[in-house]
């Protein structure tokens, strides 16, 4: 078989040309045949006998040229011409179809001259056949018309900016070509596209919010904003590229949001105070999403929430204290009632609905975020620090725990609706800086309620001290937790003395039961030598004999005060069950051997004090129940009056309790405050300068307030006070040389 005869450059190349025209009048739809796979198989053929042929004859150098050539012809006689003909949307899908076409082009002709590819391009590390066509289109078509492609894709967005129906498919078919002669980068997009749609963007909204502000209310505008906003994200996901959605959004929030946040915010009638004020939850929760968008954009809005809710809370004070000096004014001259009064107690439910108000704004229209819950809190702290009407909130919401658990109180609630509210009450004890006072008055009001029988359930009492200790920490709950205990162990120490007192067959005139209690958990109470009757006197040294066996090393201290008796009282018409203080009992007891009393002879019989004599006779005398008669019977005692039993006293009552006027605690609540609170801070300067030997006097404050503002907001002059006293006791010392440094002495 004889040598293939060479095909020479020209010849070839009259062949392959053919195969080109053939497929340009197939892609400009002229008539033409389909390519017949013989045809197809020539063309390759020849590219690659062309290529594979011997010295001088290989022409891969020359083919690789020409393929690129073949392009330029192409565009610079269909494909230009045709774009120049058409402007806007027509240039766009012309410029698609041109650009569809050519990749169909590179397609075929990378088959035909597949074998450069293969091994000419590879072997001399040249751009590949699929490169060399979209290098062509991108300098000679899109470099040309990416200008006009660009206005025209705006000039599209702008109109559907303004309600009109665009080709989005198109749009984002034209933006691919962009992405595509990028060649793997997002230069072009960005540099030819990109900048200019940001540009525009920005010129668009500018002059929207311009007018928008001038005519719209805020809600009308936020409204606006938000929708502007999801149609540019739908832009994005529709035919923008993802990494232009940061950028696009970022003008539109500029232009929206950060240029006329204050503006906005402040609208006289409609701004953000007044959907505060009208309770317009829904835009208050679309000035949230909106805002929340803007680099600290919602730092003022939180600060307009912290003033309306201030604003909110400064007018139930002003109220409650209205209410409870028009109260006194009322009351002025009648017996003066105990703190907690309905005033009071309305006031804290006030201040519990106004928390969960706002709580639900927070959680529902500011997504539960941390910069809410913070001026939600420090609202609260501004106006639950105040007095209402002469009265800390601390007392108040003591006295409201108080009402809600004690039997007969005035909050008539399911054991569910208890619970809840106790939450809720423990809740705002957080922003209480007096907790100290709070944790003093509450424990002296369980006291009331332990040692009176008057808890109404055990299990609300467990609870609250639990909500407590979790709230506060297990020493703010220590005391209280120990006077539970302590009369679960007394009611044990009851049934222990009946058993004694049954087997040695004591026999007594009286019942008696006696609580136990452990001096350090309870509130002080006043010890008074009280000259008890015969028959209380036997049952008392019972006890002691009893209790001095098992408890050699402990010593009692009897406090009657605190004591309940039931004395039966036989008056001219009917006998009546009276429910007496043992003070009011062993005053009455007297008049079994008297007819008549003096203020003197009751002094001197009891051995009690003068204002102790004159509280037991006001209340039997002077009050309500006169179970005394007063010789003279004016209003008003006095220490020259006498006493005897109004035998005609009757009641549709078959029991009747005769209280006693109610002592005002809070001074004696105070002081005692006030003490604890000396002796913590003494115990935390020690406590800081222990651990670090030297302090200067500012860094010792600061220490020292740090660990003592969750119980109290200590005064920084107390502490001054006590660093003094600290030195005079040789706890501290100053430095020589510094005043203003202490060290610590061991």
């Amino acid at each position: 078989m004889g040598e293939r005869k060479p095909i020479e450059l020209e010849a070839g190349w009259n062949y392959m040309e053919s195969g080109i025209r053939k497929l340009i009048r197939l892609l400009e739809k002229e008539p033409e045949e389909q390519f017949k796979p013989d045809l197809y198989m020539m063309l390759y053929t020849t590219i690659y006998n062309m290529c594979t042929q011997k010295p001088p004859h290989d022409y891969s150098e020359q083919l690789y040229v020409r393929y690129r050539e073949a392009f330029a012809k192409y565009i610079d006689e269909r494909v230009l011409k045709a774009l120049e003909a058409h402007s806007d949307e027509y240039l766009l899908k012309e410029l698609y179809q041109r650009w569809s076409n050519h990749k169909v082009m590179v397609r075929w002709l990378s088959r035909f001259f597949n074998y450069l590819d293969r091994y000419h391009i590879t072997r001399h590390g040249l751009p590949s056949l699929a490169d060399v066509g979209l290098i062509q289109f991108k300098d000679r078509v899109y470099q040309r018309q990416k200008s006009n492609a660009c206005a025209a894709i705006l000039k599209a967005i702008e109109r559907e900016r303004e309600g009109d129906q665009v080709d989005r498919a198109l749009l984002k078919n034209v933006l691919d070509i962009f992405i595509e002669v990028g060649m793997n980068t997002m230069e072009a997009y960005e540099q030819d596209f990109e900048a200019a749609l940001l540009t525009e963007t920005g010129e668009y909204y500018r002059r929207k919010a311009a007018a928008w502000i001038e005519e719209d209310s805020c809600p009308d505008y936020m409204l606006k904003a938000e929708e502007r906003l999801k149609a540019e994200e739908g832009r994005v996901s529709n035919y923008l590229h993802i990494n232009s959605r940061v950028k696009l959004l970022f003008q539109v929030e500029t232009e929206l949001l950060a240029k006329y946040e204050m503006q906005l915010l402040e609208k006289e009638h409609s701004g953000c105070a007044a959907l505060l004020r009208d309770d317009k939850k829904e835009d208050l929760a679309r000035l949230y999403r909106l805002f929340q968008r803007v680099p600290k954009g919602l730092d003022p809005v939180a600060e307009t929430f912290k003033k309306h809710v201030e604003s909110e809370g400064m007018k139930l004070v002003r109220e409650a204290t209205e209410s409870m000096e028009a109260k006194k004014d009322k009351d002025a001259g009648k017996p003066s009632k105990e703190t907690g009064g309905a005033n009071e107690h309305q006031y804290i439910r006030d201040v519990i609905a106004l928390h969960d108000k706002y709580m639900q704004y927070v959680t529902e229209c500011f997504s539960n975020s941390s910069i809410f819950h913070k001026a939600l809190k420090e609202a609260f702290e501004q106006f639950c620090n105040k007095q209402v009407g002469g009265t800390s909130s601390a007392e108040l919401m003591a006295s409201f725990c108080d009402n809600l658990l004690k039997k007969g109180g005035s909050e008539k609630l399911s054991d569910d609706a208890v619970e809840g509210t106790l939450e809720k009450v423990v809740r705002l004890l957080a922003y209480i800086s007096d907790k100290d006072l709070f944790a003093e008055f509450f424990r002296k009001k369980l006291a009331r309620r332990l040692l009176n029988s008057n808890s109404a359930s055990d299990e609300h009492e467990r609870s609250i001290l639990s909500r407590l200790k979790q709230q506060c920490g297990a020493q703010f709950t220590s005391k209280m937790e120990g006077m539970v205990t302590d009369l679960a162990l007394a009611r044990e120490k009851q049934q222990d003395f009946e058993r004694w007192r049954n087997e040695d067959d004591r026999s007594v005139p009286i019942d008696m039961g006696v609580t136990v209690l452990t001096t350090g958990f309870w509130p002080t109470y006043k010890a008074v030598d009280l000259a008890l009757p015969q028959e209380m006197v036997t049952c008392v040294e019972h006890f002691k004999e009893w209790y001095e066996v098992s408890n050699k090393h402990r010593k009692l201290t009897w406090i009657y005060a605190l004591g309940i008796c039931n004395l039966t009282a036989h008056f001219d018409a009917r006998t009546i069950d009276l429910v007496l203080s043992t003070f009011q009992a062993t005053l009455l007891l007297l008049f079994n051997d008297a007819e008549k009393l003096s203020f003197t002879e009751v002094k001197e019989r009891m051995n009690i004090p003068d204002e102790d004599v004159l509280r037991l006779l006001h209340s039997l005398a002077c009050a309500k129940h006169k179970i005394l008669l007063k010789d003279p019977p004016t209003r008003n005692l006095s220490k020259t009056d006498s006493f005897s039993v109004n035998a005609k006293f009757t009641s549709t009552m078959r029991r009747l309790k005769i209280p006693l006027p109610p002592v005002d605690e809070k001074k004696k609540v105070t002081e005692d405050v006030e003490k604890d609170r000396r002796y913590a801070i003494d115990a935390a300067i020690v406590r800081t300068m222990k651990s670090r030997k030297t302090l200067n006097h500012q860094q010792l404050i600061m220490e020292v307030v740090q660990q003592l503002t969750r119980m109290f907001q200590p005064d920084f002059r107390i502490i001054k006070k006590r660093i003094e006293d600290l030195i005079e006791r040789d706890y501290l010392e100053r430095d020589a040389s510094n005043p203003n440094l202490y060290r610590y002495l061991a």
